[in-house]
């Protein structure tokens, strides 16, 4: 039952991006650019283009936030290039986490197919929209806007996600502070962060400086 509900809504969700040719599917072998892929020459479009079976597969979720996002963008999925739409499977273990992370270029939509996620995302205003989702439940996460998904229940998780471009981009606030060279004193002027916790992130995520 979820998996109808779920797709129905995603067409529903893509019905606005019509455009003038029937497809664009994305050329691979060119550089991506701000407004996509580039197309692939009809004559080598194939059936395959159009078909992605990764979302079927389980992600592996031995890892430091315990959770595994399975993209179908348009770099996985050449054939939703220039349709405005994407697709995401997100695995959660016990205890796992998709922690506060933004998508500059769609909204977001979620539905839990199995388990029990707690998710929730902060406006610009700084009003926090927080809840406990189960088994069919969905939530919309704005565009641009800080937002995460932690596993609420004592068994695994699973969700799916549809996108409102074929490359949502993803920032995730902790790696861009603490899995790169960005000064650690510069990091505790603008955080109020103490240093020594800083330096223990960096150490735990990989960054450096």
């Amino acid at each position: 039952m979820i998996f109808p509900i779920f797709f129905t809504f995603f067409l529903l969700l893509s019905s606005s991006h019509a455009s003038v040719q029937d497809f664009c599917v994305a050329d691979l072998t060119a550089p991506e650019g701000p407004a996509g892929y580039s197309c692939k020459k009809p004559a080598k479009v194939t059936v395959d283009d159009f078909v992605f079976s990764g979302l079927g597969i389980a992600g592996n979720t031995t890892n430091i936030i315990k959770a595994a996002v399975t993209p179908a963008f348009a770099a996985q999925f050449p054939g939703v290039n220039g349709l405005g739409i994407s697709l995401a499977r997100l695995d959660l273990a016990v205890d796992g986490v998709i922690p506060f992370h933004t998508h500059p270029g769609a909204s977001e939509v979620l539905i839990v197919a199995e388990g029990t996620i707690c998710a929730g995302f902060v406006s610009s205003a700084n009003t926090v929209y927080l809840q406990t989702l189960e088994k069919g439940d969905s939530m919309v996460f704005p565009q641009g806007l800080l937002h995460f998904q932690v596993n609420g229940g004592d068994t695994p998780a699973l969700a799916f996600v549809s996108f409102s471009s074929p490359s949502p981009g993803l920032q995730i606030l902790d790696f861009a502070l603490f899995k790169n060279d960005l000064p650690t004193p510069l990091i505790a002027q603008t955080t109020f962060l103490d240093v020594a916790q800083i330096k223990k992130l960096k150490g735990v995520l990989g960054g450096t400086n």
